[in-house]
Parts: structure tokens; sequence; C-alpha cells
């Protein structure tokens, strides 16, 4: 039908919520149909990624993403005119197609997610369904457990501590509209005692909203001041805990040892915290406990931790590292970073393998966020029972809890949040 052909394909350069360039695509079909997606970039992010391209001149740094945005002006728009919106996979792969490289650097993953992303907007306008519904179908209904961030380190934030996210989850709401309030109410409590103990500029944010303590360094630290702030809210049944280590950021190839608070430390010797830090806290989610090519590593922890551990930078949502992990069960949850791979169908593939090997999917964001809000649709269309979009705080980070509160209301009765079943949603 002429009113899925695409007629005009366009991007410009915009800023991201750090203030540095990314690629902003808009689709148009005949029908006047308008898809518009902002490309999220990652400062954490693992070696086998997808390639961001950058201009590398004076301008912004070398920051920029001109070249991105010309190739997807000259060399994708022309591809696609007059193509069917709704044929999103022949559309993702003539783009794979069109780049000819293992990990899209010729055109650039920048420009070619932002037009799979913004086709998939343009074909549910013209379908007058929501994004969610296009991508999942009419029967998705699960809300997801918000993976709130408080507490940042690591290259995210200019603090000591080493790991990058200290998470509370609150897995005992009854939906996600009181998981969004509780969880929000604990980040105004825990602002409120770092301050006292760690002094003011501990409400400093970081690049995901989380705070800032100077002088914490220890996560054991963090962990007792985010369970301070739930007891003090009396919500003791209703939170438990997670980590994004980022390991790799910690590890020393020459040395084969990670660096944790100041010392050099053997694998084992890690390992043997985490079971320390499991056994003391309510921690049920750790997200790349080591570095990104210990695939027997992960695997170990995966069985003797009994616990959520996500393959981020071990994955890459790659289907095959994942294949990779699923053989010798390393990790049990897939992070999902729909620019880490650098087309919505292949994102869309990662994720249903995972599923059908009994591996959780954790939607994520990354740290040079937009305020736009596919990411919570993707969420919700996966049925995929959690998200990770940094604290409730910065546009950026509550334009996806506000869509997600959105969805809850037009789910109405049908909307069921996840919970403590957060890995097996279904």
């Amino acid at each position: 039908m002429e009113r899925f052909e695409i007629k005009e394909v366009k991007a410009r350069e915009i800023l991201d919520c750090r203030g540095e360039p990314t690629v902003e695509v808009e689709v148009w079909t005949k029908g006047d149909f308008l898809g518009r997606a902002d490309v999220p970039s990652g400062r954490s992010t693992g070696k086998h990624e997808a390639l961001e391209l950058r201009d590398g001149e004076d301008r912004y740094r070398g920051k920029g993403v001109l070249k991105a945005v010309q190739n997807v002006n000259k060399i994708i728009a022309p591809a696609l005119t007059g193509r069917d919106a709704t044929k999103q996979r022949e559309i993702d792969e003539l783009m794979i197609e069109l780049d000819g490289t293992e990990n899209k650097s010729k055109l650039g993953a920048n420009s070619i997610v932002g037009v799979s992303l913004a086709v998939a907007k343009a074909a549910a306008k013209a379908s007058s369904i929501p994004l969610y519904q296009s991508i999942g179908g009419p029967h998705v209904h699960i809300l997801p457990v918000p993976f709130l961030n408080l507490i940042n380190g690591g290259k995210l934030a200019a603090t000591e501590l080493d790991f990058q996210e200290h998470i509370v989850m609150p897995v005992g709401a009854k939906t996600f509209s009181e998981a969004l309030r509780i969880g929000t109410e604990v980040y105004y409590e825990l602002g409120k005692m770092l301050a006292d103990r760690w002094g003011r500029h501990s409400l400093n944010v970081a690049d995901e909203g989380g705070y800032t303590p100077s002088g914490m360094k220890d996560p054991r630290e963090a962990f007792d001041a985010e369970l301070k702030a739930i007891e003090e809210l009396g919500y003791e049944d209703e939170f438990v805990l997670g980590l994004d280590v980022a390991a790799s950021h910690l590890y020393n190839q020459e040395k084969k040892r990670y660096v944790l608070m100041g010392k050099e430390i053997t694998r084992e010797h890690f390992m043997d915290f985490y079971e320390d830090l499991v056994s003391t806290y309510p921690v049920q989610s750790i997200e790349d406990p080591l570095e990104e090519e210990d695939f027997k590593g992960f695997a170990e922890l995966t069985r003797t931790l009994g616990i959520q551990i996500v393959g981020d930078d071990l994955f890459v949502t790659n289907v095959k590292r994942l294949n990779e992990g699923i053989k010798i069960g390393a990790a049990n949850a897939l992070l999902l970073k729909v620019n880490q791979i650098g087309t919505l169908s292949e994102a869309l593939d990662a994720a249903q393998l995972a599923f059908r090997n009994n591996y959780g999917v954790q939607v994520s964001e990354r740290s040079g966020q937009t305020e736009d809000t596919w990411l919570a649709d993707v969420t919700v269309g996966l049925n995929a029972g959690q998200i990770k979009t940094g604290a409730p705080c910065r546009s950026e980070r509550t334009a996806q809890y506000n869509q997600l509160l959105r969805i809850e209301e037009e789910l109405g009765s049908t909307a069921k949040y996840a919970g403590k079943n957060f890995r097996k949603p279904k």
C-alpha cells in the first residue's frame, strides 16, 4: 500500500545528553507518516561492538557525526526510497549489504541503526498502532522492573568507586507505576543521607543520573547506603539489589589481574568477592562481573552464585557471541543494546535466541542517551521484564519511564508488572 512506501530518508546531527553529537534520522512514507529516531551512544563500550562512526576533526573535539549523516543522506536514502517500511528485515539486510563489513565500519553503526529504528517507527505510525505492538504483536502486556542505578562509579562518574552502577530493583511492587514511585522515593531519601554522610557534593550526578559520593570506594558502602534509605522508608520487602561491574575496564590484560579498590587481585579472588557480596547482601543481578573474553569464568559464576548474571560486553547483542555463551552456560541473561549490533532486526534476533534458551533479556540505554522513547517500546514489545535506563532524574532517563507509564495506562487491566519474575516474566 502506498501509505507504507518510503518517500524520504533524512539524517541530521543533534546532541545527546552529554552534549556530544549523535545522529537523528527521519523516515517519511508516501502516506505522510513520519518515523523519527535518535541514536544513543555509549562511553563504556565493549571491543566487539559495531563501530560508531565519528568525524575525527576539530569540531566537537573530533566527536562530530557528519560523515554518518552523509552516509544516510547520500548512500542509504536512495537505496530505501520506494521500499515498504513494514519490511523491516529486508530493509535492515539491505543496509548490512550496503555496508559490507563485519562491524558496520563503512557506513557506521550509528547511521544504520538510526535508519532501522526510524523505519520501525514510520511503519508503526502508518499502521496506526503503537511501536511496542508493532514490534511484539497485539498481546504484549509485560511492564518491566526498572533497574535504578542510584550510585554511579567506573567510567560513568567522577568517583573512586570501581563498579559502574549500584542498582536497586523494586521487584516487590504490584505495578510499574508503583515501582517507579517507590524507587524515586528511595532516590530522594538516599540523596539526603549521602549529603549528610559524604558531603553535599555527593548530590552531583553522573552520566546516568546516579549520585557520586566523594570518598566512597567500597561497593559495600554503596549498598549499605541504598539499603539504609530503603529501610528508612519501610520498603525492605520491596527491593533487591543489582550491580553493573563493567569488569573489562578493571582488567589488566598483560598481568591477568583485576584492580579492585586499589589492589591487584586474581580472577579467583574476584569471584570469591562476589560470593561474599551475594551471601551478605540481597543481590539478585550482576552485569559483566568478569572481563569480556572470559566465557568460562562467566559460566562458573552463573553456576555458583545462583542469581542473574548479565552479559553486556560479553555478548554485545551479537547472536554469534550469545551462541558461544549459551553452549557453556556463560551468564543467564542478555543485555540488549540495539546500537551495539546496528539494526533492530539483529537485536530482536538476539533477544529471541536468548528467550529460546531460557536466558533473560534486559533492555538497556546508553550513557549518551536522548529523549527519544523507543527504548521503552522495545522493552514492552519484547515482554522483556526488565529495563535499565538510569536514575529517575534527567530528562533523557525520565522520558523512558514516562513512556512506560503511558504504555501501562494504554494496556489497562491487561498490563502485568514483571516483579520478582523479571528474568522469566512469561
